[in-house]
Parts: C-alpha cells; sequence; structure tokens
C-alpha cells in the first residue's frame, strides 16, 4: 500500500513539473506578454517577470515596446515648384499598447513603415525646394503629425521623424552653385563699392588738410617713397617738382642780379 502511495506521489510530482515547465513563461524587461485563450484575448497585459498560462489552451505573445528605428525608403517626388527630389527619411516609434498592435494589426512594423512613405511622398509635394533643404524641422513635425494620426489606433506611438538626406538632380544643383556664386559676386561688389566711398571721403579730408599744410604732403610723400623702397621687387619712380622742369627749360641763366636780354621783337 505505501508502496504505491509513494508511486502516486512520484507520478503526480511528475506530472506537475511537467505542467510547470509547459506552462511556465518569462516576459523579460522591455516586453509585454498578451495572453490568447482559445482566439480571444485573455486577461490583462502580462507585465515583465515570471508568468503561468495554461498548457495547450493558452497562447503568449511578446510584443517589444523598446524604441524602433526604421529607415524610411528614399521616395521620388516633384516638389510644389516642380522640382523632381528623392527624399529619404528615418522614423522612430515605439508600442505602447501591446494587445491593440498584437490584436488591431497583422504587422504593425510593415503598416507604420508603409505610412511613412506615404505620408512622405505627400510632403514633398505639398513643401517648395527651399523648405526641403531649410525648414527641415517643420517638416519634421508635419510628417510626424501624418504618421501619429493612424498609429494611435495601432497602439503605436511614433516618437520622432526626420529628413534625412535630400537629393537634387544635377542641373539643379549647378544652376544653385551659379546662383550662390552670383549672389556672393553682387554682395562683394556692393562691399567694395562702400569701401571705395569711404575711402574717397577719408581721402578727400586728408587732401584739405594737406592743402593747409603743404611741408604734411611733402612728408607724406617721403613715407610712401620708404614704404615703396621696403620691397626689393619694386621699381620707385620719383616725382620732379615744376619748379625744376621750369628751371631745367632755361639752362642758360644770368649771373645773379642781371637780368638776361630778351630776343629782338620781344
Amino acid at each position: 500500500m505505501l508502496q504505491e502511495l509513494l508511486t502516486a506521489a512520484a507520478a503526480a510530482g511528475s506530472a506537475g513539473v511537467l505542467y510547470i515547465a509547459s506552462a511556465a513563461r518569462i516576459v523579460k524587461q522591455y516586453e509585454r506578454g498578451v495572453v490568447l485563450r482559445l482566439g480571444r484575448l485573455a486577461g490583462e497585459v502580462r507585465e515583465p517577470g515570471f508568468t503561468m498560462i495554461v498548457p495547450v489552451v493558452d497562447r503568449l505573445h511578446k510584443v517589444n515596446m523598446q524604441i524602433v528605428t526604421m529607415p524610411v525608403p528614399a521616395q521620388e517626388g516633384i516638389t510644389r515648384d516642380n522640382v523632381t527630389v528623392r527624399v529619404d527619411a528615418v522614423v522612430y516609434f515605439k508600442v505602447v499598447d501591446a494587445a491593440y498592435a498584437l490584436i488591431r494589426v497583422e504587422d504593425y512594423k510593415f503598416a507604420v513603415s508603409q505610412m511613412a512613405q506615404t505620408s512622405l511622398r505627400s510632403i514633398i509635394g505639398k513643401s517648395d525646394l527651399d523648405d526641403l533643404l531649410s525648414n527641415r524641422e517643420k517638416l519634421n513635425q508635419g510628417l510626424e503629425l501624418m504618421i501619429d494620426s493612424p498609429a494611435i489606433g495601432w497602439g503605436v506611438q511614433i516618437d520622432r521623424v526626420e529628413i534625412k538626406d535630400v537629393s537634387l538632380p544635377e542641373t539643379m544643383k549647378r544652376s544653385m552653385a551659379r546662383q550662390a556664386e552670383a549672389d556672393r559676386e553682387r554682395r562683394a561688389r556692393v562691399i567694395n563699392a562702400d569701401a571705395e566711398r569711404q575711402a574717397s571721403k577719408v581721402l578727400a579730408e586728408a587732401a584739405r588738410e594737406m592743402s593747409e599744410t603743404p611741408a604734411a604732403l611733402q612728408l607724406r610723400l617721403l613715407q610712401t617713397v620708404v614704404a615703396v623702397a621696403a620691397e626689393k621687387n619694386s621699381t620707385l619712380v620719383l616725382p620732379f617738382p615744376v619748379e625744376l622742369l621750369r628751371f631745367l627749360e632755361n639752362p642758360q641763366r644770368a649771373p645773379l642780379g642781371q637780368t638776361p636780354e630778351r630776343p629782338a621783337g620781344m
């Protein structure tokens, strides 16, 4: 009798161990467990840690709750100002309701990817080229709202959307480069003209000052000669005073104190 009891107890213990082994599940910290009992949602979403299910009857599906980084393939479209561009982006999202993500959509990652591609093409068609190149923050917010609206019903929350790159045709790149070069040249000419205007005012004031003091003009001339002479590869040209030229016109001068004879007829 005792042996039969021990045998029954051992069998019951073995059956219990097998039941626990088949019913025990471990849900990781970044996961949530959704139990389907005979195909229907059973109870609340299982939290991380050790949990038990009914073997054969229950099916435990684990849903990852981490933020997913999903690149959006490059989409080609025509902007509002009729420029063909290729734009690619990246979407950051996470599951906030594990039950909805499992039941309401077949594959929430694929659904988010398709919605992101459709929204990106829509944003391209509604935007100008200048907005795509310089006003990306506003476009990112609009793209995030477009994707987040349907994703909420799937138990998914869009955390952030970023436009990574905008590819332009080569002809458009060359046109933009010429435009930028022309604009820089225009600004350079304006700056040079303004500098000349300011320099002319200063030179006019300096000329007025030197006209009152002729010695200042001579000193300035000597300073210029010294500055030019410092460059050994420069040719120095010295101006002759007008008085010296007049002296050379009449090489024969009368002795000191005598008046030169005038030619006949003068």
